[in-house]
């Protein structure tokens, strides 16, 4: 069985409580205008529009602002298996791969799938004590179901062991 943050994973799927997990934690994602529209332990949607702070020059949003869509919508898997339970897990980004088909405009959406990859990785590094590395896949796609980028983002998962008090 794959431990999981229940209470993380409500709490985020709270619009309000989002807001201000963003706020306090991925400030630019809160002025990004970031929103998680969907998280389950399996899956979770990000959505980012087009508008005047995720622009670029060329009419469409800066790829800047789709990676952290696209990283956001993997971290928030992750964040569920790794935050509040014992021993908390850390994780990072080590590694990341994009190819972007056409431009963002309008609504973008990021989702991952790869819920429980994640979760089997955060368990064993908390069981192990072993580092874990997962390779998760972010697809960003328009209203319309096209594809706009793919994300490929490599995350390092180690448990944060407790050392003992002299």
């Amino acid at each position: 069985m794959i431990n999981m943050n229940s209470e993380l994973l409500k709490s985020i799927n709270n619009p309000f409580r989002f807001a201000l997990f963003l706020l306090a934690k991925l400030p630019i994602g809160f002025l990004a205008g970031l929103r998680l529209l969907k998280a389950t332990p399996e899956e979770a949607v990000v959505c980012i529009k087009y508008k005047y702070i995720t622009k670029n020059p060329f009419h469409s949003i800066y790829f800047g602002c789709l990676a952290m869509a696209a990283e956001l919508a993997s971290g928030t898997l992750g964040l569920i298996y790794s935050m509040g339970l014992y021993p908390e897990v850390s994780m990072l980004v080590v590694h990341m791969e994009a190819d972007f088909v056409k431009k963002g405009k309008g609504k973008v959406f990021f989702t991952c799938t790869d819920g429980n990859i994640m979760g089997i990785a955060a368990n064993e590094t908390r069981a192990t004590g072993e580092p874990r590395t997962v390779v998760s896949t972010s697809i960003g796609r328009d209203i319309n179901g096209s594809e706009i980028a793919r994300f490929k983002i490599t995350w390092s998962f180690k448990a944060k062991l407790v050392k003992p008090r002299c």
